[in-house]
């Protein structure tokens, strides 16, 4: 058993290394005066947090209402219930489940990793996570093969911490988590934009300034309930900068698009919304845009033709959620991308 005694519920006297919690793990806190009142799930997590570098407060309330926390030797069921001062916690952590996805042999990018996380260049087509109809073949699969050994349970499972996602066919840099401690920490870190993301998108016509912001609250298309929107109701506050990066004309432009939110489709949503859709969008472009007047005979056809949104998440700054060093990432755009970019120069007849 691991004794964590809190002088007070922020901070703990003694500093016990999170162990291997393969075998499972009972942790044991003792209630100083100061904790009197506080939710049992809260003081539990901000002892463990000061302890053994931190449980999720979901995490800590699933254990609860699992039955694996005592108090003074009596089970407890309820997260809510008050802090007694000078009462004895423990919490079990059970060992980690296999994940229900299993591993498969994908190949991935990988820009960087350690015991805490991978940092990896996903490619336009793969699907982050399994969902119905694409049950396997994604992201969480490969992560799963190339690091099975290496995960050491998040929310009770074998199984990567995906923190943010991509789209289908978005590509770039990604982040993964391979513990807890570094799942919670990155999780907070996109809660709280404290984070730098940049996208390049390649969109039709040319913006209007060619530097801005857009503000418009997101929410569900209230015709087409598959499809995302700018709302005056209902909706959640989104705020998009762009700044365009080349011009082709009047016909296209390759933004770099820099998210103060992060909203489902928000770039894709916001983009469309001022007149300028993504090429390829099969969600938000709607008709083939008046700019493609402007291109040859072959652009106009490669671009109309082009198989996704032309969007790609070119870099990624965070500070590491264990050590704090300050980390940035970056991914060239993939070839279908840049094929697009060299189609586009020289076959733009309207400049």
């Amino acid at each position: 058993m691991t004794p964590i005694t809190p002088t007070s519920h922020l901070s703990a006297a003694t500093q016990t290394p999170f162990s291997d919690p393969d075998a499972g793990q009972t942790l044991e806190i003792l209630a100083p005066p100061e904790a009197a009142g506080l939710r049992a799930d809260r003081f539990l997590t901000d002892a463990l947090a000061a302890g053994i570098g931190g449980l999720s407060r979901s995490r800590v309330k699933a254990l609860i209402e699992s039955g694996q926390a005592m108090r003074d030797g009596v089970r407890v069921h309820d997260p809510a219930e008050p802090v007694r001062p000078g009462a004895r916690y423990t919490l079990h952590l059970p060992p980690p489940e296999d994940a229900v996805p299993q591993p498969q042999d994908i190949p991935l990018t990988i820009l960087f990793e350690d015991r805490h996380l991978i940092v990896l260049d996903k490619p336009a087509g793969l699907v982050v996570h399994p969902a119905p109809g694409n049950r396997d073949g994604t992201l969480v699969n490969a992560v799963l093969a190339h690091a099975a050994e290496d995960l050491t349970g998040i929310g009770g499972e074998k199984r990567p911490g995906i923190v943010h996602r991509l789209d289908k066919d978005t590509s770039g840099v990604m982040v993964v988590a391979k513990s807890e401690r570094a799942h919670a920490a990155l999780s907070l870190a996109f809660a709280n934009r404290d984070l730098d993301r940049e996208y390049l998108a390649l969109v039709w016509g040319l913006p209007n300034p060619l530097e801005g912001e857009i503000v418009g609250d997101i929410g569900r298309h209230p015709m087409d309930r598959k499809r995302m929107a700018v709302v005056t109701r209902n909706g959640k506050h989104a705020q998009t900068r762009y700044r365009t990066e080349r011009a082709f004309g009047t016909s296209c432009a390759l933004l770099r698009c820099r998210l103060a939110t992060g909203r489902t489709h928000q770039i894709r949503v916001h983009l469309a919304h001022i007149g300028h859709p993504l090429v390829g969008d099969p969600v938000y472009l709607r008709r083939i845009p008046a700019a493609a007047r402007n291109l040859s005979a072959v652009a106009r056809e490669m671009l109309t033709g082009f198989p996704r949104q032309a969007l790609h998440a070119a870099t990624l700054g965070f500070n590491h959620p264990v050590t704090g060093a300050a980390l940035s990432f970056s991914a060239n755009l993939p070839p279908d991308m840049a094929a697009l970019l060299a189609c586009l120069e020289g076959n733009v007849t309207g400049r």
